[in-house]
């Protein structure tokens, strides 16, 4: 299975975009590391993957860029390529742009943790990490 292409991903600022399966398999492979990149509140409340880099890309409150964001990239296992994970898959596309700047192999996770709103505008209905029953855990 190879990566989705995005629209000129290399346009795009980063490696390209890629199914929550597709991450998942490069994970348990070793060929990657997931990188979630929501806020630590989002992690704590809504749930986490195990295993995954914790490099949030913005802060509650406000939302402002994360200073320590650059540090913690380029700490998540040199060598590997990065899979960037966020709520809908949209944070971890600016995320993504960030690492490649900073030199690693980065793709975005497609859907998120949580995936799309639904009708209701409830998540986790609609795609995402938990919706299509890959690990994760909740405190």
């Amino acid at each position: 299975m190879q990566p989705v292409p995005t629209s000129g991903a290399h346009q795009g600022g980063y490696a390209g975009d890629v199914s929550p399966e597709l991450a998942w398999q490069w994970v348990q492979s070793g060929e990657a590391v997931l990188v979630d990149v929501r806020t630590d509140a989002e992690r704590e409340w809504v749930g986490f993957v195990p295993g995954a880099a914790a490099a949030a890309w913005k802060q509650w409150p406000g939302m402002a860029i994360n200073p320590a964001f650059d540090q913690q990239v380029r700490e998540a296992a040199a060598g590997k390529k990065l899979v960037l994970l966020c709520r809908s898959g949209v944070r971890s596309v600016a995320a993504a742009r960030r690492a490649t700047e900073l030199g690693r192999e980065a793709n975005n996770n497609l859907e998120g943790f949580e995936g799309d709103p639904d009708a209701e505008a409830h998540r986790g209905h609609k795609g995402g990490w938990r919706y299509r029953g890959l690990p994760w855990r909740q405190n």
